[in-house]
């Protein structure tokens, strides 16, 4: 039986993520927004509080919160603003969850312990110019030599690529396979900064999540060692699907606290703007607006505590995560439309909340899958073409 009452623990958990981006980061969004400036002490406060380590067990140094919880502060901090929850979903969702899953023992203790306790940060180096959504279309290469691969490519969009101190990169090591399409010729690595022949560099000129860090990265004859090859030489494709499914899990879950930002600010302005000598809430046009974005916030919540339950049970859930993934991100996207059209021409001008919510609201239908990457796949299990095979690596259940 599916039970989606919280704990008092999620309770807790999502006042700590409510609190933080209420004092910590409201006060300075409107400013960093303007200003493109990510800034780094968010980082640290993260850090202290544990959330940065949220969903991974205290023996590896983290909080040991169920994924539930993860996706309650994913919904809380892009309630404030969307560059906080991105934070989640590179840093845990789709590196530490990967490696706490995929990682042997000792890359665990090197490289997992410090980056839930916020002593390093990591992000996921997969797209590249030329390949997003074709993953097999990565150019990337990595040549045994020795000891150590060497790594020379180009990864692009990567959130906090100029911020990261690790990165978890996808390469080909067999060209061949290649060629021929065959992802089984794919693998992963642990990349650190500081490895000669790596660089990153910022993308300016964003539409949106301007608070946001988001860079590339060059490779350059970067020697990593074998014992940073994550996985089995020719899992990397697995490795980046299974990733994928924890990244879009945050991603649905903060396009949820998106919908609930433009329905409190939408409900607000509402209240107090009055034309024709009435609150613009009486109007039934303005209430059919207010009434589409409530109804996308209940839908939305629904199949993100659906994939959560799925998640702390053990269970597969590509499906389900790609759903609320596709559904929240578009729900997203229309219910900041309509909270600019109901703020009117305060809606076109950042005096508001609500045209930076339009603004960060398109991203997410681009990256972790497109919507029509999603689309695909919701019709593709329908009609029965797909049907999702056991993982050799399971995310595990909460402290297990």
């Amino acid at each position: 039986m599916i039970d989606f009452s919280l704990t008092e623990e999620h309770l807790m958990v999502q006042k700590l993520a409510r609190d933080f981006a209420q004092k910590e980061v409201l006060p300075k969004i409107k400013e960093n927004d303007r200003n493109a400036y990510f800034d780094p002490n968010i980082l640290k406060k993260m850090a202290e509080l544990g959330i940065l380590g949220l969903s991974i067990p205290a023996k590896y140094g983290g909080t040991g919160f169920d994924y539930l919880s993860l996706g309650l502060a994913c919904e809380e901090l892009e309630y404030v603003d969307t560059s906080l929850r991105v934070i989640l979903s590179v840093h845990i969702g789709l590196n530490s969850l990967t490696l706490l899953s995929w990682g042997n023992e000792e890359q665990k203790k090197r490289y997992l312990i410090p980056q839930a306790k916020g002593e390093r940060i990591a992000t996921f180096g997969l797209t590249e110019p030329n390949a997003g959504s074709d993953v097999v279309g990565i150019e990337t290469r990595a040549e045994k030599k020795g000891d150590f691969y060497i790594l020379n490519g180009e990864k692009m969009w990567i959130s906090l690529a100029d911020i990261a101190d690790n990165f978890l990169v996808f390469a080909w090591t067999d060209w061949e396979k290649k060629k021929k399409r065959d992802h089984s010729g794919m693998s992963c690595f642990i990349v650190e900064r500081g490895m000669k022949g790596l660089t990153t560099a910022t993308i300016h000129g964003k539409l949106g999540i301007r608070a946001g860090n988001t860079g590339s990265i060059s490779l350059s004859d970067v020697a990593v060692p074998k014992e940073n090859l994550l996985g089995e030489e020719g899992e990397g494709f697995k490795i980046a699907m299974f990733a994928l499914d924890q990244g879009r899990y945050t991603v649905a879950w903060g396009a949820t606290g998106l919908i609930k930002a433009c329905l409190d600010a939408s409900v607000k302005y509402a209240k107090e703007r009055k034309t024709f000598l009435v609150n613009i809430g009486e109007h039934q046009l303005i209430k059919e607006m207010i009434a589409q974005i409530a109804s996308d916030y209940e839908v939305s919540r629904l199949l993100c505590l659906k994939a959560g339950w799925l998640k702390n049970q053990g269970l597969r859930n590509t499906k389900e995560t790609s759903l609320a993934k596709m559904f929240a991100c578009e729900a997203a996207e229309r219910a900041a439309s309509n909270a600019v059209q109901i703020h009117g021409a305060y809606g076109y001008s950042d005096e508001y909340p609500v045209e930076r919510y339009y603004r960060n609201a398109k991203g997410a239908q681009i990256y972790e899958g497109s919507r029509e990457i999603h689309k695909l796949m919701q019709a593709d299990y329908a009609l029965g073409y797909r049907v999702d095979k056991p993982l050799r690596c399971n995310l595990p259940r909460p402290e297990e």
